[in-house]
């Protein structure tokens, strides 16, 4: 296989699946690892995860009705396992033999669907800050967190504004105000944005954000009676302050898939893999370098981090 055609190489490549246009961006060395971003509607790169790419190639999704992916005609055809059944076009692109797969967010109710649907395709499995469900428990708790965010950061004056951005965010209906709604409540997502405030500014600058597709057709997602059936060996990552898919969520995940181990990322919100890059890369090498063998169902390794 010469360079050019080769699906692996680093860098920016596109595949028609179903004759829609699929973007992906191949990082790093090592064990092939998938990797599906949140949103939906969110541009890839704030998932970028270098530290990761030191021990796994990573093939970043643009998922589609983002970034250089093509679109779908109709509002109606954005469903999670659409998604997933694109995620698997790259897969078979790719040629890959039972790869991981991360999913973040959204990303992980993506992922959940893949692991149900191809239950023996996946080396292992990694939610992160993700949940079994959605619904009105979900949204009156992160819209709950959201909330109480002036009263953990009073001497930061754009905190208190935070929480009406996120309602007003939620209702955008053009790309533009979807990417500047995005970057003003992006300090919520944190468990200390100010703190690293110089360091999250290029971060923050460069986030893109497209109308989510699903917003009008979306019923609530509901996987706690079929997390049983996943039988691909998981890792779940959740971090201590995050607002909307937090530790809860992620033990739930954890007490329904029975090969899975928890790891609590305690100085984190929804993105520890800016907060604590070192711990939350080493959760991700340790399963991955051993995902392939047998373990307890629900006694995670012990660790520092490892929760029960």
């Amino acid at each position: 296989m010469s360079l050019a055609s080769d699906p692996l190489r680093p860098g920016a490549h596109t595949v028609s699946i179903q004759g829609v246009l699929q973007r992906y961006h191949v990082a790093g060395s090592g064990p092939l690892c998938l990797v599906h971003p949140g949103g939906p509607g969110l541009g890839w790169e704030y998932l970028r995860m270098p530290q990761l790419e030191r021990h796994l190639t990573l093939v970043y999704l643009e998922p589609i009705g983002t970034g250089g992916s093509g679109h779908l005609s109709q509002p109606q055809d954005y469903r999670i396992d659409t998604y997933a059944r694109f995620l698997h076009g790259v897969v078979e692109h790719l040629g890959a033999r039972r790869p991981f797969l991360i999913g973040h967010s959204h990303g992980g109710f993506v992922a959940q669907s893949y692991a149900l649907t191809h239950p023996t395709s996946l080396a292992g499995l990694i939610l992160y800050d993700t949940s079994p469900r959605t619904g009105e428990e979900f949204w009156n708790q992160a819209l709950s967190n959201l909330d109480r965010l002036p009263e953990r950061h009073p001497d930061q004056p754009e905190a208190a504004g935070i929480p009406q951005a996120f309602r007003q965010a939620l209702a955008a209906t053009d790309n533009e105000s979807c990417t500047q709604g995005l970057r003003a409540i992006l300090p919520a997502y944190f468990a200390d944005y100010w703190a690293h405030e110089s360091d999250l500014a290029p971060l923050r600058a460069g986030l893109r954000a497209w109308v989510d597709p699903m917003r009008a057709e979306e019923e609530p997602f509901d996987n706690r009676g079929r997390l049983r059936d996943i039988t691909t060996p998981t890792l779940i990552i959740s971090g201590y302050g995050d607002f909307i898919c937090g530790p809860v969520w992620g033990r739930q995940l954890h007490a329904g898939i029975a090969h899975s181990r928890f790891v609590l990322l305690e100085n984190s919100g929804h993105l520890g893999h800016f907060e604590e890059p070192e711990t939350f890369t080493s959760a991700i090498v340790t399963f991955t370098l051993g995902a392939g063998q047998p373990a307890d169902s629900r006694t995670p390794t012990p660790s520092p981090t490892e929760s029960t």
